[in-house]
């Protein structure tokens, strides 16, 4: 039914302009490469659960820079690779890092520092769990990402006085408690739905970085095991969950949030609202907002493929 309201969208992939914009994303969607998260779950990382924090963000700085060669080295076909049985994958330890996070909460620029696993809630109320407004097909994003299977879930971390979704992001409504695990639950749904991609939004996804991060982590167990592509005539298995990761967010989040996204989302479709401070404060609260966004998606542009909003 979409592709009869969406025309755009059902040709959207063969559009040269997007083919050289998305072209890893486009062969995730086409099933011949395997999303980031994926590939992070398979990607074997030696870390002492009891190590310090700085110890940890030393150990995911040396596994991002491998991470690089290990996504080119699977892209071309290497032979399968699987976490040892009581292994840690990188995305084990992004999980692991992002609990530290909230402990004393930085997703975002404001850094608040409240101890969300002990109930505290900063400037987003972001808690334990996810407050999802709404999970369903999104048909109207981006033609290349319709249908886009979008989770809107409550809490932000700016105020925009235009906000075009206040009572999701001011929590004029309240959403409903999702875990993690249950969430994985919704995720494989709207897989099975024909979504092309899993839409992270709000709000904003930020305050929920370790709860998205924990998500996939449950998403489909199976897939500890990278398939060599080259054994199913450039595809993967059908049975083999797959699916790109679509963090659509304001852009105000912190260097930390930064490098616990690369390797593991696809596209990022990030807004660049601002060209200067005084109005990101004056119209959204948003102080920093320049450098934030900037940085942002100049990481986004190296550790993924960008999409620019707003």
């Amino acid at each position: 039914m979409w592709r009869l309201t969406r025309p755009d969208a059902a040709a959207a992939l063969e559009d040269q302009r997007v083919m050289r914009s998305l072209p890893r994303y486009i062969d995730i969607v086409k099933n011949e490469k395997l999303a980031k998260f994926v590939i992070a779950k398979s990607m074997e990382v030696d870390y002492a659960q009891e190590a310090s924090s700085d110890e940890l963000w030393r150990i995911h700085g040396e596994a991002l820079r491998e991470y690089s060669s290990f996504e080119k080295e699977i892209d071309g076909g290497k032979e399968h690779v699987r976490v040892r049985e009581g292994g840690k994958s990188f995305l084990d330890l992004k999980v692991e890092l992002a609990r530290r996070v909230m402990g004393g909460c930085v997703f975002c620029v404001r850094r608040c520092g409240f101890d969300r696993l002990s109930g505290e809630r900063g400037y987003c109320r972001g808690g334990l769990e996810f407050s999802v407004s709404s999970t369903f097909p999104h048909l109207g994003e981006e033609p290349e990402l319709v249908p886009s299977g979008t989770v809107f879930t409550c809490g932000c971390t700016i105020t925009c006085i235009h906000c075009q979704n206040w009572g999701i992001s001011q929590w004029l409504e309240h959403g409903t408690p999702v875990r993690p695990d249950r969430m994985a639950d919704l995720v494989e749904s709207l897989r099975r739905q024909g979504c092309r991609n899993l839409n992270m939004v709000g709000g904003d996804p930020t305050p929920n970085t370790y709860l998205w991060l924990d998500t996939f982590k449950h998403v489909d167990e199976s897939i500890a095991t990278v398939w060599n592509s080259n054994s199913y005539e450039g595809r993967i298995p059908k049975t083999a969950f797959n699916l790109p990761l679509i963090w659509n967010s304001n852009s105000y989040y912190s260097q930390e949030t930064a490098e616990l996204l690369a390797g593991f989302i696809d596209v990022y479709l990030l807004d660049f609202k601002y060209g200067n401070n005084t109005c990101a404060s004056e119209i959204s609260n948003a102080p920093g907002y320049w450098e934030a966004c900037t940085r942002n998606h100049l990481l986004a542009k190296k550790y993924g493929e960008l999409i620019i909003r707003v």
